[in-house]
């Protein structure tokens, strides 16, 4: 039922103090997030507690004309998603962002993950009466959420009581009519991290890649189990569901994330160098040539290059005119 493969997808999100075109600067963050989700895209602005979205399949730039990000209109808070192709069947209700509005207000969820427990959840809703229009665990999510806040105070209280019942991974960002608020599974399997831009808008993404295409600056990661929270009286965090050890997924450093990116500290191209650099050293051979494969085997290769003395080389040439084709 559920999509079988869905934890590389990218999220973003951006919260101003003023009015401006927040939707621009989410197109540009999912942008450099491209190499993350390749299938379907979204965007979703908040201007005064009015929620507008566009969702589509298609490459960012496919569906986001001048036009199209014109009808977003100014707000103060967007959130974007770039989706994954995956080998489930295809749903466009799966698209994010989920917007949701519920009786104490509206919100959008965007998500990079996978729970583990999502059949479970979803089961236990709908035994209560709740209608699922996708096959994505991030509508389980997001009920999960909209659960608490009918009987607590703020959307992130809600957030921290629907934590310990998410079981997997998931980086989301979630945008009220008024706090953008963005969290992490207690594990941190998925990155996420925090900028600002020179203009003090606030920034999340799930690579620093894409803090640096809008302007704003690294200024940390998102902690494991943490919960962030960004409105009008700046930044705060939540650790009640931290403490855990950081257990980051290592395909973010060998194959998912961006080359000029920087996750938890380290730089993925520089991690791909180090990789090939200890193959070397643990798999020695006795070649003529070292030769990677584009993209993301092509910093190993020079790592091992380097390492062994064998003369590093080009010997396949990808299509840079199509999109991927792996699956």
């Amino acid at each position: 039922m559920f999509d079988s493969i869905h934890e590389e997808c990218g999220v973003f999100g951006i919260y101003e103090d003023s009015r401006g075109d927040t939707a621009s600067s989410a197109y540009f963050g999912l942008y450099a997030l491209q190499h993350r989700g390749q299938e379907s895209c979204g965007i979703a602005v908040c201007d005064d507690g009015v929620f507008r979205h566009k969702r589509a399949d298609g490459l960012v730039s496919e569906v986001f004309s001048r036009e199209e990000l014109d009808k977003l209109g100014k707000g103060n808070i967007a959130v974007g998603h770039v989706r994954y192709s995956t080998t489930g069947g295809h749903n466009p209700n799966n698209i994010q962002p989920l917007v949701i509005r519920h009786i104490k207000g509206n919100m959008a969820l965007v998500h990079n993950g996978n729970l583990v427990n999502a059949a479970e959840l979803r089961r236990s809703f709908e035994m209560s009466g709740a209608i699922f229009h996708g096959t994505s665990d991030t509508e389980a999510i997001a009920y999960e959420i909209v659960r608490e806040r009918l009987n607590c105070h703020s959307t992130e209280e809600a957030v921290e009581r629907a934590m310990p019942r998410l079981r997997g991974a998931y980086s989301c960002i979630l945008m009220t009519a008024t706090k953008l608020i963005a969290f992490r599974d207690p594990d941190g399997f998925r990155p996420l991290c925090i900028g600002r831009a020179h203009d003090g808008a606030y920034v999340v993404a799930s690579e620093s890649c894409a803090l640096e295409t809008v302007g704003a600056e690294f200024v940390r990661d998102v902690k494991a189990g943490e919960i962030v929270v960004i409105g009008k009286d700046g930044l705060r965090s939540i650790d009640t569901n931290c403490g855990k050890k950081q257990n980051i997924c290592i395909f973010e450093y060998i194959y998912f994330a961006r080359p000029d990116s920087v996750i938890e500290g380290v730089s993925v191209h520089h991690a791909r160098l180090k990789a090939g650099e200890l193959l070397a050293k643990h798999s020695p051979v006795d070649a003529d040539i070292v030769i990677g494969v584009p993209d993301s085997g092509l910093d190993a290769a020079l790592g091992y290059a380097n390492e062994s003395g064998i003369p590093y080389g080009i010997g396949f040439i990808k299509n840079k005119y199509i999109g991927r084709s792996f699956i």
